[in-house]
């Protein structure tokens, strides 16, 4: 009887064993989704978006953020039309939460504060940037714009910013095409938000 018993025990520990080896892998490959490219605001000609990447995109990744999002357990997407109309999404899962609150804070000061950095590194770029509130979505997210100016070569862009928290995992969206403030589609950009930050983990 206590050989069937040992016996018994040893299957059942080797079957939990197998049991936790074959949950491994699919806790592991957990990821954060990303938006589909009909989830970027309208645009006059069809989105399209590239395959989820590891790490972040070249010269920093962020546009007004460069270096400030870690490479590690970091992803992104990059968004195009046919009217050079682009955007990227880049998403990251920090260690704690309070990692994440903090990267968003790091993200939301560089935005806020990007038109006056650039016009320091680019003497005769005009460029500003505001704050268009947050969004009421998981643990918020943040809007902003920055309108550039080159009277130099007579160009005008305009990007559109947000970052959003869910837990530990804080997502960047970035839209940007030519033209200023008045051509932005700044609702639709709000909505994608809320998209991105709510399909995150959903």
């Amino acid at each position: 009887m206590n050989k069937l018993r040992t016996a018994l025990a040893t299957a059942a520990a080797a079957a939990l064993g197998l049991a936790a080896l074959a949950t491994a892998p699919a806790q592991a490959a957990a990821q954060p989704a990303f938006l589909a490219a009909s989830q970027m605001p309208p645009s006059s000609t069809p989105w399209t978006a590239t395959q989820v990447f590891s790490g972040v995109p070249e010269n920093g990744g962020a546009l007004c953020a460069p270096y400030k999002i870690p490479a590690q357990n970091t992803r992104y997407r990059e968004f195009s039309t046919e009217l050079d109309t682009n955007g990227v999404q880049i998403t990251t899962v920090a260690r704690t939460e309070a990692d994440a609150v903090k990267l968003v804070d790091t993200l939301r000061k560089a935005l806020a504060g990007c038109g006056p950095l650039l016009e320091r590194q680019n003497p005769g770029l005009h460029a500003v940037s505001a704050s268009h509130g947050k969004l009421a979505v998981e643990e918020g997210a943040w809007v902003y714009s920055l309108d550039t100016a080159d009277p130099q070569i007579g160009i005008t862009d305009i990007h559109l910013f947000s970052v959003g928290r869910d837990g530990r995992t804080v997502t960047y969206v970035r839209w940007g095409q030519m033209g200023d403030l008045r051509d932005a589609p700044l609702a639709a950009f709000k909505a994608t938000t809320r998209t991105a930050v709510n399909k995150l983990w959903s």
